[in-house]
């Protein structure tokens, strides 16, 4: 269908999350019933609006401890939207555990973290089964991964034999222990963290593992407005506020069945499939990228792209998907799924300014 939709009025982003100076509490969250839409139905703007209700008071209250980081939390709601897994990198001290227990706090699920630590057993992460003497039975002891929110805090400081534990949780959602398999809880999300300095004592994520986060968002440090910001409200002696639950799973799982029902005009679909098979060692010779690029993104990268840009629009208010917002995920998604050779490090040349380049060079429908 090439008919052309016109843009619609899109709210002010600048304070959102930030709340508003007269509002003391957050709108109590109301469960929605999950919108019956079959596949092949498209989502109307009413139901977008009447399915975000939500984003604007979890917004609100995250604003009430995160400040700053609009980046950071607009791709932690993404994750939310798309059931994807988030990898967050950046040096010590940038909110990235607080931003990812301060999301679980405003999200009606449960919640654990994992300090990841080089003595870890995967037995610690998915459990095991504990023999009992009385009965001489084998009963299954299950770990702290049967739950809807995970923090994988430094991850890559565990050895591989613990990072294998997640695969198959993260990709099937499913743990296997003995005999038997059993399911995780919906919503399932991995949220990890990683710094990027410290490499003694760390274990480097396999490819295999960083494939399956649908995302590996850089947190970068706040500009000094946000900074005299975090001053004026962090330095007590005082307690964080506690965020308060505003959201609830049911309504999450809502929002899902509308995101996956949004408008994706042809010519973005295939502006997608270029910018991923752009990536790829043949195709980015074309981009004067020969010899740069090692690997290039699979198409798990082609998925998780059309799912972020339509969780994008979702969070604007749109029920249809612009080329802007494929370009304002494109680097999360594909950053982590692009590898460069020896020749692209020997001249400073990240994946990130592969991606770049690719983003640049390709014409926009």
């Amino acid at each position: 269908m090439n008919q052309r939709i016109a843009p619609l009025g899109e709210p002010n982003l600048d304070s959102r999350y930030q709340p508003d100076p007269g509002a003391d509490e957050p709108r109590a969250a109301r469960p929605l019933p999950a919108v019956a839409l079959h596949p092949g139905m498209r989502a109307g703007r009413e139901t977008v609006v009447e399915n975000s209700a939500w984003v604007r008071p979890l917004q609100q209250e995250i604003g009430r401890v995160i400040v700053g980081q609009r980046h950071l939390i607009d791709s932690l709601l993404i994750a939310l939207l798309t059931n994807g897994h988030v990898l967050l990198e950046g040096v010590p001290g940038l909110a990235k555990t607080l931003a990812l227990k301060t999301l679980a706090g405003c999200v009606a699920v449960r919640f654990k973290r994992l300090q990841f630590t080089p003595d870890m057993l995967p037995a610690d992460i998915v459990g095991t089964m504990i023999y009992n003497p009385q009965d001489g039975v084998f009963r299954t002891k299950h770990g702290p991964i049967f739950s809807n929110l995970i923090l994988a805090d430094e991850i890559n400081r565990a050895p591989a034999k613990v990072q294998s534990a997640l695969l198959e949780a993260m990709q099937e959602r499913q743990v296997t222990l003995g005999d038997e398999t059993y399911a995780l809880p919906n919503p399932f999300l991995v949220l990890a963290t990683q710094n990027p300095l410290e490499q003694e004592g760390t274990y480097p994520l396999p490819e295999a593992q960083i494939d399956r986060f649908m995302m590996k968002v850089i947190v970068d440090y706040p500009n000094r407005t946000e900074e005299r910001a975090i001053l004026d409200a962090m330095a007590t002696t005082e307690p964080l506020p506690v965020p308060r639950p505003v959201v609830s799973a049911e309504q999450i799982v809502a929002a899902r069945h509308v995101v996956n029902m949004l408008y994706v005009d042809d010519k973005i679909r295939d502006y997608i499939v270029d910018l991923v098979v752009a990536t790829r060692p043949p195709t980015a010779a074309s981009f004067n990228l020969n010899g740069y690029v090692q690997t290039g993104a699979s198409p798990r990268a082609t998925i998780a792209l059309t799912l972020a840009a339509r969780a994008m629009a979702f969070l604007n208010g749109r029920h249809f998907v612009i080329p802007q917002d494929v370009k304002s995920v494109a680097l999360d998604v594909l950053r982590h799924r692009v590898s460069v050779t020896y020749e692209a490090e020997a001249e400073n040349i990240t994946s990130e300014d592969v991606v770049e380049k690719i983003l640049n060079a390709l014409p926009v429908p």
